[in-house]
């Protein structure tokens, strides 16, 4: 069994419950009803409340503020939560809010991400798993981020939008409305640019499947197509190459419409 390293100035609640190999910096605040896996490494005057569930073999550093109240006016102290997966890099300054019982009751963070500094994840977030958001990237309420997805720095997301797999943000970019799978999205507000090829090139997508999806991405954006045109020519395209049906999937939810 590992031992834990627990600085002798972190405050730690004796109803914690630490796995083997947690490491705790100096003036670091563990809550009552916080849950921390093994090996997951907590640096120094980080404050961690709330019914939060941490994973195994995460990083976080300094200064950040996990689990306390969600910022909105209904909540009233009711024990919501956040679940925070596996192999997180949580860099310094973030901070990440409880659920609420008007949303989903909790936020959620899924495995292998890197928050670097000043990432916010507001009540009710929903997000997958391989994402990278850069300093400063805020969600607002009920947001839903799918898997290697990327943000860039600055980027600010209105509630409830949804943020497709494998899709990126450029600097300071604005998104009000949904952003599909795989698009590349700059502006404010957001504009489509193309299709992230160099992230679907890296994750090993084949050229027949990368052509599919542009084939997709013109019927969308530059046909001049209703949206509901623009979906029933798409259908066949999933035969050739299923990832298309993720674009289609998420394209019939209609949600808060997606940016055109």
């Amino acid at each position: 069994m590992k031992e834990n390293l627990i600085h002798p100035a972190a405050i730690v609640h004796p109803g914690a419950r630490l796995g083997a190999g947690v490491a705790i910096g100096a003036y670091s605040i563990i809550g009552e009803h916080v849950e921390i896996g093994d090996d997951t490494q907590i640096g120094p005057h980080v404050v961690i409340n709330g019914h939060t569930r941490i994973g195994c073999d995460n990083r976080i550093f300094q200064f950040c503020s996990l689990g306390d109240e969600p910022q909105d006016k209904k909540y009233n102290g009711e024990p919501t939560g956040l679940e925070i997966g596996d192999r997180n890099t949580i860099r310094e300054f973030c901070t990440f809010n409880l659920g609420t019982i008007h949303g989903a009751g909790i936020t959620r963070l899924g495995n292998d991400n890197f928050m670097m500094a000043y990432v916010h994840l507001a009540h009710d977030c929903q997000v997958g798993n391989f994402t990278t958001f850069v300093n400063n990237a805020s969600l607002a309420g009920h947001v839903q981020v799918g898997d290697y997805a990327g943000l860039g720095g600055f980027t600010a997301v209105h509630q409830f939008v949804r943020i497709g797999a494998y899709s990126f943000t450029a600097l300071g970019t604005i998104l009000t409305q949904d952003l599909p799978p795989y698009v590349l999205a700059a502006g404010n507000t957001a504009k489509p640019n193309g299709l992230n090829l160099r992230e679907l090139k890296r994750r090993g997508f084949s050229e027949e499947v990368i052509h599919a999806l542009k084939h997709a991405y013109k019927l969308v954006y530059r046909s001049g197509l209703s949206l509901r045109e623009a979906e029933a020519l798409i259908k066949p395209l999933t035969l050739v190459a299923p990832e298309v049906q993720n674009f289609l999937d998420f394209l019939s939810v209609r949600g808060r419409g997606i940016i055109r």
